[in-house]
């Protein structure tokens, strides 16, 4: 579920607008971010072992700041699945209708379909989604893998010059625009509570995780690049053309198959954690009331599954209705995603043992953080206008909600347990 939540639609899209925007220089944003998910994954594998809730980064600002902190990083997180959910099943189904045609018909059906499928699947409970996403992240490794392969006696170093051709200022934009490819370390905290021992095998998926994105990533942005050249800034579908110059003829249906799944495996977990959030925001009154049930371990929120899904609907027809395009969902979801690291990251500093590995690691992560919120630019408008949303609701719908929030676990692993 890890490698599938963070492997994400990134790989079918993102080499081609990072390589729009900084050029062969892209590379380097690549690195910088592979470099940035060890500290962390590993901070909220910590977390997530030493806390494991429905909650995730809400339950662990709650724990360090309170309240209103709590409501405010929830609604962020659970806010940012919607246009993230919407930009990867429009990712996927621009793969799919390149393959069978029908233009945006063809790529609105599938981005349904889509959706329905990781809805069911969620609604019939989390052992499900996870074979589901053991599949789907096992066959899209081995796909990417045999790409990349092939793919590689056709690169080209002078594809890779000049390197920097846009200027190296560049470089920070095009790293905005990847922070994308590598949400999904926090995603898995809200499942944490699912897990036989949190405290053992968070940080070993966590290391698997990191190590098995990280290379693919790299590997698959050098590929696209040194073989495709300049092309690939220009290209609606790199993974497409990448797999065309490795297998020979026309790659677009497997091509089409890659996105399919890589897209599946993102809106599956962010589905199933969106849901557990929204479930253990209302059991905390940040939410109403009526969409607590399912916030417990072995539980299935499926009324806060149903609003999940709703709110996807909502933005995906409100996308195809204003033609908009998906970069600007791209940013929106990456700049709330940056405000939950930015506030996690600061609920581990206080939250985790000092001078241990977890601790640094949250001192280390902290500096990048900072760095992508500044990079954000004007996208953090909308996190800002959610968390006034937060509050709003918290001043309004406090004396609605009269249960108090019940303790969360907590699992005191030893130091050495933790990443």
């Amino acid at each position: 579920m890890y490698v599938g939540a963070v492997l994400g639609t990134g790989v079918i899209a993102l080499p081609a607008l990072a390589a729009r925007v900084a050029g062969p220089a892209s590379l380097l944003a690549w690195l910088a971010l592979v470099v940035l998910s060890a500290p962390l994954a590993a901070v909220f594998a910590a977390l997530g072992a030493r806390h494991p809730d429905a909650g995730g980064v809400s339950t662990y600002a709650r724990l360090a700041f309170g309240e209103r902190a709590a409501a405010v990083v929830g609604w962020c997180f659970f806010f940012a699945v919607p246009p993230g959910m919407s930009a990867a099943a429009l990712f996927g189904g621009a793969y799919v209708s390149a393959a069978l045609g029908g233009g945006t018909t063809t790529t609105v059906i599938t981005a349904v379909t889509m959706t329905v499928v990781v809805t069911v699947a969620n609604a019939v409970g989390v052992q499900l989604t996870g074979r589901l996403q053991f599949a789907f992240a096992g066959l899209l490794v081995g796909l990417l893998l045999v790409s990349i392969a092939l793919s590689l006696p056709h690169a080209r170093l002078h594809n890779l010059t000049p390197f920097a051709p846009h200027g190296w200022t560049a470089i920070g934009p095009a790293a905005a625009l990847l922070v994308w490819s590598f949400a999904g370390w926090e995603a898995i905290t809200h499942l944490a509570a699912e897990f036989r021992r949190p405290h053992r095998d968070l940080p070993r998926a966590t290391a698997v995780a990191v190590v098995t994105v990280g290379a693919l990533y790299v590997s698959l942005a050098f590929a696209i690049i040194s073989v495709l050249g300049a092309s690939a800034g220009r290209s609606e579908a790199p993974l497409g053309e990448l797999m065309a110059r490795g297998l020979g003829g026309n790659a677009r249906v497997l091509a089409a198959i890659v996105a399919t799944l890589v897209t599946l495996a993102t809106m599956n977990v962010y589905c199933a954690a969106a849901a557990k959030l929204g479930s253990a925001l209302s059991r905390d009154g940040a939410f109403p009331r009526g969409l607590s049930r399912g916030s417990m371990a072995g539980e299935v929120p499926r009324r806060s599954l149903v609003v999940v899904a709703a709110l996807y609907f909502l933005a995906l027809f409100i996308v195809i209705g204003t033609g908009v395009g998906t970069r600007p969902l791209v940013l929106l979801a990456t700049g709330q995603f940056t405000t939950v690291y930015a506030v996690g990251v600061a609920a581990a500093i206080r939250l985790l043992p000092r001078g241990g590995k977890a601790h640094v690691a949250a001192l280390v992560s902290l500096v990048g953080v900072v760095a992508l919120l500044v990079m954000a630019g004007i996208y953090l408008v909308w996190p800002l206008l959610v968390t006034g949303a937060a509050l709003l609701y918290l001043r309004v719908g406090r004396r609605r909600h009269e249960v108090a929030p019940p303790p969360v676990p907590a699992l005191e692993a030893p130091e050495s347990s933790s990443p």
